[in-house]
């Protein structure tokens, strides 16, 4: 059993986080978040200490070292531009460590954190767990099986509609969060990245508080994509379902499902990294270069 401590305990994704911890058989031993409204640790791990000052996380994991009892992992749940920040803290602790995407927001950030990892001897993780999913999976190889000139035209439509709170927090202040390319696109830049090759040509046509807009060539893709958090964006058929998220993913025409099948995504990421089998920091370069050039 592996000894886990959280940093960001109170966001959005960090729920997911938590029951793969629990799910794979290992136990989260504390964790840290400014925001004390974390009673979802209850349905995890009651027992976990928890702390809202980093300086007090900082000296327990310190002091459960010293004891001869320490944290394999950290796994880092929190805004995107702490993501280096809390990642050096866990390779200098002694940890291997689990981060959720966006790894870092610039890809200078990656090299600094490679050469902490090679200090330390520890590893750095990230999730990129559409590269999980069935419908993906068979996308690309029908990819890696086709002709070798064969080039596909790609739609990426994601809109995941937010109230008025995203613009008054850390997400929507691009600084922090990189903006609606880095916050909410980059996990599908590295799909796409994964399954059609090497960025070609990378262009923004359209970049502002609640939406983005590219084209994006690859090896074997020419890519149009759009992002929004705008519920108005919203197709009217889908809005009248009641529903407040849509997905759409075509080749040549031809969509490609995945709008199902997320929720065990993120235990499966963390059994591959327990397995040895994880996602290191060079897998995260493209998808970074790609919305760091966009943020330019």
């Amino acid at each position: 059993m592996k000894k886990f401590a959280l940093i960001g305990a109170a966001g959005y994704i960090a729920p997911r986080h938590m029951k793969a911890i629990r799910d794979t058989g290992n136990n989260l031993v504390a964790a840290f978040d400014p925001y004390d409204g974390v009673g979802i640790m209850d349905s995890h791990f009651p027992d976990a200490d928890f702390f809202t000052e980093f300086e007090r996380f900082d000296r327990h994991i310190d002091k459960l070292r010293r004891q001869g009892n320490a944290i394999d992992f950290v796994s880092i749940c929190s805004p995107n531009y702490l993501h280096d920040a809390h990642i050096r803290f866990g390779l200098r602790a002694g940890c291997d460590v689990i981060c959720e995407k966006p790894l870092v927001l610039n890809p200078w950030n990656i090299d600094a954190i490679q050469e902490i990892e090679n200090e330390t001897g520890k590893k750095v993780y990230t999730i990129l767990q559409l590269r999980l999913h069935p419908s993906i999976i068979a996308l690309r190889e029908r990819v890696k099986q086709s002709s070798p000139d064969k080039i596909f035209d790609i739609d990426l439509t994601y809109i995941t509609s937010r109230g008025k709170w995203y613009g008054r927090s850390w997400k929507g202040d691009a600084s922090k969060s990189g903006g609606i390319a880095t916050n909410i696109g980059v996990h599908f830049f590295d799909m796409l990245t994964w399954v059609f090759g090497n960025v070609k040509q990378n262009v923004a046509t359209r970049m502002d508080a609640d939406s983005a807009e590219g084209y994006l060539q690859l090896e074997k893709a020419n890519v149009k994509w759009f992002l929004s958090i705008d519920y108005n964006e919203i197709p009217e058929e889908v809005r009248n379902q009641g529903k407040r998220t849509y997905r759409k993913l075509s080749m040549n025409e031809e969509e490609i499902e995945f709008s199902d099948g997320f929720t065990e995504l993120h235990t499966q990421s963390y059994a591959g990294i327990l397995q040895g089998n994880g996602y290191g920091i060079e897998e995260t370069r493209k998808a970074i270069e790609i919305v760091s050039s966009i943020r330019v």
